[in-house]
């Protein structure tokens, strides 16, 4: 199984996010079950693996805290390949991130290679015309969500399909 963890949005952020999904050819928007905030992707992993994460997962402590999403962006540079929402910085997260990173390096996965970008993926990009998507940008660049506390982190799995990716919560961890 695919496994990664995540962070929820609650309903008003991802309908506020929802809103923003249009006006750009070529975009496979995520829907309402695809938005999230991903903290670490972790790959194929199969059942011993799979509960060796969980158990790791469930011995971080971090505190709550509030989180805002803010801006828009794209992964690709002259060629987009996805349209994303960032987030406003916030030190709890990258305390999270970095906690939940190590405990799956201890397992024996490799490190990520990638700088940590939060983010929450608002569409794919297939052959979108990079100057539909700079306009894209600068029509939503102001965007901010309201702040919405977070009080857990989830394992998903993910499964493909033709039509996308299908998530499933494996486990809620709860933050203290």
């Amino acid at each position: 199984m695919r496994l990664f963890v995540a962070l929820p949005l609650p309903d008003d952020v991802a309908q506020g996010l929802l809103m923003l999904q249009s006006g750009v050819p070529g975009a496979r928007w995520s829907t309402r079950e695809q938005l999230h905030l991903t903290l670490r992707f972790i790959g194929e992993a199969d059942g011993r693996d799979a509960n060796a994460i969980d158990e790791a997962l469930a011995t971080i402590s971090a505190p709550r805290f509030t989180l805002e999403l803010k801006g828009v962006g794209a992964f690709g540079g002259k060629n987009p390949r996805a349209l994303w929402a960032g987030v406003a910085p916030n030190e709890a997260l990258i305390h999270l991130q970095r906690k939940i990173e190590s405990a799956i390096q201890r397992l024996g996965f490799p490190a990520e290679e990638r700088k940590y970008t939060p983010h929450v993926t608002l569409a794919r990009l297939r052959a979108t015309p990079a100057g539909r998507v700079m306009d894209y940008l600068s029509d939503h660049g102001l965007y901010a969500s309201p702040s919405f506390e977070v009080n857990e982190f989830v394992l998903f799995s993910s499964r493909l399909t033709p039509n996308g990716s299908i998530y499933v919560a494996e486990r809620e961890y709860a933050l203290n």
